[in-house]
C-alpha cells in the first residue's frame, strides 16, 4: 500500500525564529500592523510504500527523528493518508 505523508516541521516555540521575526518586521512596514508573531518552518510531503498505515508512520516517524528535524530546535508534526 502507498500512503502520503505530510509532514511540518517548525522552530521550537522557546526559541527565537530570526526568519519569522523579519517577515513580522517587513510586514509591519507594509502597513500590516494586525499580523504579528510570523513563525517560518517547512512542510514536506513524501510518499511511504508500506505494509500497512502503523508500519508508515513509524518509517515517517523515524525520517521526522533521524533527518528531516532537528530535535534540539525544531517540532514536527505529520499526517498519514492512504493512497486513492
Amino acid at each position: 500500500m502507498k500512503f502520503i505523508a505530510e509532514i511540518d516541521v517548525m522552530p521550537l516555540k522557546a526559541l527565537l525564529d530570526p526568519q519569522g521575526k523579519a517577515v513580522t518586521h517587513g510586514l509591519q512596514n507594509m502597513g500590516l500592523t494586525a499580523m504579528e508573531n510570523v513563525r517560518i518552518g517547512k512542510h514536506i510531503t513524501l510518499e511511504v510504500d508500506a505494509d500497512s498505515k502503523e508500519k508508515a508512520d513509524a518509517q515517517v516517524e523515524e525520517a521526522c527523528k533521524k533527518l528531516l528535524s532537528n530535535p534540539i530546535m525544531e517540532s514536527y508534526q505529520f499526517s498519514l493518508q492512504e493512497m486513492a
